[in-house]
């Protein structure tokens, strides 16, 4: 189970140092983020490591369609959580996520989910109101989405490396940070960047294109076996 963190923004930026990963990335490739477990092989050959999924979910987006794990099949994904009445960091959050959906509007290869953590307001018909304010109409490319359950919603979260509680000097009366985690086909977290911080925003766009061209390369070699 990925490390449960209750983090606030000021702190997102010690993300990568307190997940497992992998070494540092290269040109070609990104870490894989979050707990792992090494299995010897019966045959004695080199050990297996298994990493880490995001755990099962089943989700109602703007459109009132299912959003689940098989959604994402064989694509990436970024994703966020927010709830519609956040008068905090929401708004900056969610722009800044609108940047990167910006660089990649046409792209199949990736998608967007945004999940709610107060899924008691947040209905089908106000996540829509809130994607067409963002300027969002294709619930396809982006869902914005709800669990239906706040604490299953604060779990699922903290997997997605995104530390949430209540909070009542909160506004909003939620504490939670600006994680925008980058998800691999999968289902593996691949990146958690700030959304908060330009620098790191703009370092989830360059991120991006080298976890798809690592998805390509392995489609292209299923293909060939």
């Amino acid at each position: 189970m990925f490390k449960r963190l209750f983090l606030l923004p000021a702190l997102a930026a010690t993300l990568l140092t307190t997940a497992c990963t992998e070494p540092p990335k290269t040109a070609a490739t990104l870490p894989i983020l979050g707990e792992r477990d090494v299995r010897p092989r019966a045959d004695g050959g080199p050990a297996d490591t298994i990493y880490q999924a995001v755990p099962t979910y089943q989700l109602v987006d703007q459109a009132g369609q299912p959003v689940t794990n098989q959604t994402f099949a064989g694509r990436a994904y970024v994703t966020d959580f927010f709830f519609a009445t956040c008068p905090g960091i929401c708004p900056k959050l969610q722009s800044a996520l609108l940047t990167v959906y910006k660089k990649f509007p046409t792209d199949p290869r990736i998608s967007f989910l945004s999940i709610t953590i107060d899924p008691e307001h947040d209905s089908t018909a106000v996540l829509k109101d809130y994607a067409e304010r963002l300027g969002i109409s294709d619930a396809a490319r982006w869902h914005f989405a709800s669990l239906g359950d706040r604490a299953k919603s604060f779990e699922l979260a903290n997997h997605l490396l995104t530390g949430v509680v209540p909070d009542s000097l909160a506004p909003g009366g939620l504490a939670h940070n600006g994680v925008l985690a980058l998800v691999d086909d999968q289902g593996r977290i691949r990146g958690a960047y700030d959304g908060l911080n330009a620098e790191q925003v703009a370092n989830l766009q360059r991120d991006i294109p080298i976890l798809l061209a690592e998805i390509d390369g392995r489609k292209k070699g299923v293909a060939k076996q």
